[in-house]
């Protein structure tokens, strides 16, 4: 029987002693300790709220929250829907409004604390996984459909390319699309801070533990080439819809003279 750890949303095919995604110091063990619950149950008693950002972009967000409350976002594109990072449900009506939309293509995530039940989720719509091969450690359910690439870019589909920009973890990815002036699919690669105009970054958000300096130079000047307008983070109203680009560039040199 599947089965999810409470905390993180991560499948496992049987419930394990322990969590390697919470006991890693980029999650956490609740003080409570480990919970575990079947994937059918979590159907059952949980929905995805769904909302259009722009055209072309749709967000699905678990409710009542689940987990670590992220959201997925499904790009429609003329060349097929890529899933970008996932969640743990996987409803009846979610499955049903997808392939009314001409289900996914590709399914595609930023990191390992989004991994949730994209064994699952592949299945249900025969579409390819592709992570980064830097955090294959991290997958605890193996299955056909999982696709590691190496290097720093990857194609899916036209106008729409993972960079790995590391950081968070060492295969930290977000997708470019390159629709209108640019839209960049973030993650909590970079996260969007409250006010919706700045970014930061972490290699723990749960334990506060920040991210060198220089890591973040990098991240920066390899985003500096990338052209975006819009950016979407992982969590609801994380939405930067204009000026993305310079605001990144910003923030990354703020955090990096706070480092100083």
């Amino acid at each position: 029987m599947i089965t999810l750890c409470k905390t993180c949303g991560t499948s496992y095919d049987t419930a394990p002693a322990r969590c390697a995604i919470c006991e890693d110091e980029r999650q956490y063990v609740p003080v409570n300790g480990q919970q575990w619950v079947d994937f059918e149950t979590v159907t059952r008693s949980h929905t995805n709220k769904w909302q259009q950002l722009e055209p072309g972009l749709l967000s699905l967000k678990t409710v009542p929250k689940f987990a670590i409350n992220q959201r997925a976002l499904l790009l429609t594109t003329p060349h097929g829907n890529v899933l970008w990072d996932c969640i743990a449900t996987l409803d009846p009506a979610t499955l049903t409004l997808i392939k009314a939309l001409g289900g996914i293509h590709a399914i595609a995530i930023s990191h390992p604390h989004y991994y949730t039940t994209m064994q699952d989720w592949a299945a249900a719509f025969d579409a390819p996984v592709y992570l980064h091969a830097s955090d294959r450690e991290w997958v605890m359910r193996d299955s056909s459909a999982l696709h590691f690439w190496d290097g720093d870019a990857l194609d899916i589909l036209p106008g729409v390319r993972l960079l790995r920009l590391g950081g968070h973890f060492a295969g930290g990815t977000v997708l470019h699309w390159t629709n209108d002036s640019g839209v960049l699919l973030a993650g909590d690669i970079l996260q969007v801070t409250p006010g919706a105009d700045r970014v930061s970054f972490m290699w723990s958000y749960p334990n506060m533990l920040p991210l060198p300096g220089a890591t973040v130079e990098a991240i920066t000047d390899r985003l500096n080439a990338v052209a975006f307008e819009r950016l979407y983070g992982a969590f609801e109203g994380q939405n930067i819809t204009e000026n993305a680009h310079e605001i990144v560039m910003q923030s990354g040199r703020k955090y990096i003279s706070c480092m100083k």
